[in-house]
């Protein structure tokens, strides 16, 4: 809700058609990455929204919420702090991190390699702790302490020199170092403690601010809310920021983390807030495993790998929206294997896939049809469609064939298909062989179908 004591916002002022380039680059890349990779514990239980709410809190699969999940008695999190850290301060961790083996630079080009178009790491996470020399901080930050150095700037230049966009996290919703802390064990409780109060509205403010003006983002992604009593249209109020944000970087975008104010896209996460889904523009996030920060305790098991990476990415994409897929560093800056691996087989595969993902848009029901056996989604873009099917030899595709010219399917980087009309649907015939992923086939649309 906006301040009582504040004139009434006209969001309005700031609606604008979102910036082009942000729907048709599809794939972005997330970066959790803070003193919480130094512990890198939490229980992989399960995906969020997937998982009772009590047992998500204090069997918490998210490791950057460590300093919280030790603040609840009964959690297993809490018996490892205490039998392996002697229950010392969480900002111990901040002073232990020494990121040795951070090359921004490899960063990068595993990122462009795999497809990313933008890549967002956290600028600030629940924990307060700044990757940056942020305005208010004292010596809380990684300028002063820790790795001693400005983490977001070193990202930004090697995302920028590896040709990608780049955007900034920001926890604007909940500070647990400048705002009342009790263990949260539920999302009322969350709802219920997140700060409110003008101090830290104001003290948000000046951050985001700074990084719009150090780092220019094409991205602005706040996470959780913000607080209350910066909700207006005055001075250091979210309306003066967001027409700051707009004037600074004028393709930019924002997330719809803000309460209700304003948003460019409408975001999902794992399992959680699925109605977004159902918006105009909308992103979905998730990380390669069960946690955005590493979480050493995360096996094969809990990981996408590569076939299951491509099909998340392009499920998401041929029902209209991004994906934004996180990556948690070790505290020495590694991408781990388990990460790393998947990402790459996602790059090999979209050099013969990728024109079926960029800039495209779901096709209409009444031309095709996502299906699970075969596996296979469909997207559009400039008068032809395609489907990715994980299958090989003579398969059947949920799909019109009035609405499609047969004869000219074509495999992604491998010539022509054998496609006809068979009871209403279509069955191509596509070759064996190794390829990196599932098969992409694209069809020219006849008239009338080409929904974009």
């Amino acid at each position: 809700m906006n301040d009582p004591h504040q004139p009434p916002v006209d969001w309005d002022r700031l609606k604008r058609p979102v910036p082009s380039w942000f729907p048709d680059a599809k794939f972005g890349i997330f970066v959790h990455w803070g003193a919480y990779s130094v512990p890198a514990w939490a229980e992989p239980v399960g995906e969020l929204g997937a998982v009772e709410d009590q047992v998500w809190f204090r069997h918490n699969p998210y490791a950057e919420w460590y300093w919280n999940t030790i603040r609840l008695e009964d959690s297993p999190a809490r018996m490892h702090h205490r039998e392996t850290y002697d229950d010392a301060p969480y900002d111990d961790f901040l002073d232990a991190w020494e990121p040795s083996e951070f090359d921004p630079a490899d960063w990068a080009k595993l990122f462009a390699y795999a497809g990313a178009q933008y890549v967002i790491p956290t600028t600030k996470h629940h924990d307060g702790i700044a990757l940056w020399d942020a305005p208010g901080t004292g010596t809380r930050n990684t300028v002063r302490r820790g790795p001693h150095r400005d983490l977001v700037s070193a990202i930004e230049r090697a995302v920028h020199g590896a040709g990608l966009r780049f955007g900034a996290y920001y926890s604007g919703g909940l500070d647990w170092s400048v705002s009342h802390f009790p263990a949260l064990d539920t999302h009322d409780a969350l709802r219920l403690h997140r700060p409110r109060d003008a101090a830290y509205a104001a003290y948000a403010y000046l951050h985001v601010k700074d990084l719009i003006d150090r780092y220019r983002p094409d991205v602005l992604w706040n996470d959780i809310e913000w607080p209350d009593a910066g909700k207006h249209g005055t001075s250091l109020g979210l309306l003066e920021l967001m027409e700051h944000y707009y004037h600074r970087v004028p393709d930019g975008v924002v997330n719809d983390r803000w309460g209700d104010t304003h948003w460019d896209f409408k975001t999902s996460e794992y399992q959680f807030h699925l109605d977004s889904e159902q918006s105009a523009m909308w992103e979905n996030c998730r990380g390669v495993g069960l946690s955005f920060g590493y979480n050493q305790l995360e096996s094969a098991d809990h990981l996408l790998d590569g076939d299951g990476l491509i099909k998340q990415l392009v499920d998401v994409v041929s029902r209209g929206g991004n994906f934004l897929l996180n990556v948690g560093p070790t505290a020495e800056g590694l991408i781990p294997a388990g990460q790393r691996t998947p990402l790459e087989k996602l790059g090999a595969w979209m050099k013969l896939g990728g024109d079926g993902i960029y800039g495209t848009r779901p096709v209409p029901n009444d031309v095709a049809q996502p299906s699970q056996e075969p596996w296979a989604r469909w997207s559009q873009k400039g008068g032809r469609a395609w489907v990715v099917v994980d299958a090989s030899g003579p398969t059947e595709l949920p799909a019109r064939p009035q609405a499609l010219e047969l004869r000219s399917a074509a495999l992604a980087g491998g010539g022509p298909v054998a496609a006809r009309a068979q009871d209403g649907r279509i069955l191509v015939d596509l070759p064996p062989g190794p390829r990196p992923g599932p098969a992409v086939v694209s069809f020219d649309l006849l008239g009338g179908a080409n929904g974009t």
